[in-house]
This record gives C-alpha cells, sequence and structure tokens, in this order.
C-alpha cells in the first residue's frame, strides 16, 4: 500500500513508454500528489544516479550522450 500522505513518482524504462502517464492519471483522478519522472529509469541511471536493487546500491558512470560532464576549468 501507498502512503496517502506522501507524493507517488511513477516511471517506465525509458522515453518511449507511456505506462508512467497512464499510471500517473490514475493517481491523480483518485486525488493523489503524483510527479511522472521524464526519460524514465533508463535515462536516471545513464545520468549516474544512484539505483537500489534488492541486493545492492550503486551508480553506473555518467553517460555523456545523455547527462553533462563538467570539464576542469582551464586557468589561462
Amino acid at each position: 500500500m501507498v502512503d496517502p500522505d506522501l507524493p507517488v513518482v511513477v516511471y517506465c524504462w525509458g522515453p518511449g513508454c507511456d505506462g508512467a502517464a497512464k499510471g500517473a492519471l490514475e493517481f491523480a483522478r483518485l486525488g493523489r500528489r503524483v510527479k511522472e519522472m521524464v526519460g524514465g529509469i533508463e535515462y536516471w541511471i545513464r545520468e549516474g544516479f544512484e539505483v537500489e536493487t534488492a541486493s545492492s546500491v550503486g551508480r553506473s558512470p555518467v553517460d555523456p550522450l545523455t547527462a553533462p560532464v563538467h570539464s576542469p576549468v582551464c586557468a589561462c
């Protein structure tokens, strides 16, 4: 059961999936506070954010094609 006092965050695997939007609509119809994580878990992982599974917690390196990669500042 989802705690009714907490907002619900819905997401799909990637940006091509619309299941999260459909789920968000249903939660909103129930009067719940809901947010959709655009880009899905795929882009969460590709941007280097932490992921917790049943067996571990970890993160992947940032994918430079999907997230900004900071370069050293030139002190020229």
